[in-house]
């Protein structure tokens, strides 16, 4: 088997497609053998349907992705492949319809084979929610590799797939992508369609790229991005040339939020998140530290939204209306045995959390003020951008921790999330990419953030960060064996 094929990014096995030097179909057949082989090991997949990506490519889309196969996360519709959002209440459950990501990703050449593991309704930061397995980092098996995106961030990571989308609501792209060594970029809130993907919280949801290198994510972001009739929280703002996308380093004004280099934060994160701003510096950019006052209320302010809407978007799967059904004597019944036997435990935590919230006499106590809370947060970053270009920060507190390590302690599982979640509140984009390993040889992310629409920003400096470093190429101790033959 022509294993090398599998260190080829997206962009690069486009191009190597479009010369005539690669044949679809040999790489094609180069992940079959491959995840056939793996997928067990990571637990990454929920579906995996060869056959399905052969029929596609025969009648495969030219395009700047053409012969690309890639498998998706489980939260997006793809016509003839199943969506079950890693819930036993969507169990067996096949959208009639593409979600319109997935569409231009198509319409562009891609092919899919697979599904990929999430926490189940994307609820969760290590992937241990999926009411079918959890997923394994494939830098080590024994730890998690983030969530809700963790069968996405593991499957890229294992050579599984050259690349994928992840959807994130507040850090799900980027912490998976940060404990499994790959980068990731969640976009402006409204810069890509959410028609087909099934909704956690619709407010803070966006669907991103999670690849190896900058360079595949922005290709597949200006594939993907750009405004859609279908969903009317699309914004009407021409798409860059991602692809394309330069930044002068001697004009780049470069923002250290104190909040975020606090008590807390693992020393070897610290040492590598430096080496960047080291970097920076030594590129020409202006580095200076700033304040982002209210980050103190993100995880607060995060978990009572977003628990108030799942509740109200969760509700439709009451047995009658969408999902399985559970069968009972009557309507009360059904709609408790239905949920009872269909939503895991975390979900069903969260539903309650966000009724609550919701509920007559609490509602401006908890979600009314949540809401003033979460303005607060887009005023600093408005004021921020007002003195500078991007935002520099680590992605998560700590390199990837083990399995069982958080699960029975949701507080401590939520606080995953506190470097990322404020740009999710704030609609800005934000991206994390490789920037060191640990002492146990563990990925360290990164990130970055912007101004609203300033993807381009984020993926250039990223670009250039990857050509003049090497930590994006490493490989997992699993995938050594097989890329060495």
């Amino acid at each position: 088997m022509k294993a090398d094929l599998l260190e080829l990014g997206a962009a690069d096995a486009a191009r190597a497609i479009a010369s005539g030097q690669l044949d679809r179909f040999e790489l094609l057949d180069v992940y079959a053998a491959w995840v056939s082989k793996s997928a067990a090991t990571t637990g990454a997949f929920l579906a995996i349907d060869f056959d399905f990506a052969r029929d596609q490519m025969k009648a495969m889309h030219p395009g700047p992705l053409a012969g690309v196969p890639m498998a998706m996360k489980d939260l997006l519709h793809i016509r003839g492949l199943p969506t079950t959002c890693a819930s036993k209440i969507l169990a067996g459950y096949r959208p009639a319809f593409d979600a319109t990501a997935t569409q231009r990703l198509a319409q562009a050449g891609t092919v899919f084979y697979g599904k990929l593991n999430l926490d189940e309704f994307a609820m969760g930061s290590s992937n241990e929610n999926s009411a079918y397995a959890p997923v394994h980092n494939p830098w080590d098996l024994a730890r998690t590799p983030g969530g809700s995106s963790g069968g996405s961030a593991a499957a890229v990571s294992a050579r599984q797939t050259p690349g994928t989308l992840g959807s994130d609501t507040g850090g799900s792209i980027r912490q998976p992508a940060a404990f499994c060594g790959i980068t990731g970029i969640k976009p402006t809130y409204g810069r890509v369609s959410r028609y087909g993907l099934v909704a956690f919280a619709s407010s803070l949801d966006q669907i991103g790229p999670m690849a190896r290198s900058a360079e595949d994510c922005a290709l597949m972001l200006e594939t993907i991005a750009g405004i859609d009739a279908r969903d009317a929280t699309t914004a009407d703002e021409p798409v860059p040339a991602y692809t394309q996308a330069k930044v002068d380093f001697r004009g780049l004004r470069v923002g250290l939020p104190k909040e975020y280099f606090g008590e807390g934060l693992d020393e070897s994160v610290r040492r590598a998140v430096t080496d960047v701003e080291t970097w920076l510096r030594q590129s020409g950019a202006t580095v200076k530290p700033i304040s982002l006052p209210h980050t103190s209320y993100t995880i607060a302010t995060y978990y009572l939204i977003t628990s108030a809407e799942a509740s109200s978007n969760l509700g439709r799967y009451d047995g009658l209306r969408f999902g399985a059904r559970a069968i009972a004597d009557d309507l009360e019944s059904t709609y408790n045995k239905t949920r009872g036997q269909g939503f895991g435990p975390e979900v069903k935590r969260r539903i309650m959390l966000g009724t609550f919230a919701l509920s007559s006499g609490y509602y401006e106590a908890y979600y009314v003020k949540a809401q003033r809370v979460r303005t607060l947060i887009r005023r600093d970053f408005e004021q921020a951008f007002a003195e500078v270009d991007t935002i520099l920060t680590p992605t998560t507190p700590t390199t990837a921790f083990k399995l069982g390590e958080k699960i029975s302690d949701p507080l401590q599982m939520y606080l995953n999330d506190i470097f990322t979640g404020a740009a999710n509140l704030a609609g800005v984009p934000a991206i994390s990419f490789p920037c060191g390993f640990d002492q146990n040889g563990l990925p360290i992310g990164a990130q970055l953030i912007a101004a609203p629409f300033a993807e381009a920003t984020l993926l250039a400096v990223t670009k250039k960060w990857q050509q003049d470093t090497s930590h994006h190429l490493k490989t997992p101790p699993m995938c050594q064996a097989e890329t060495a033959k």
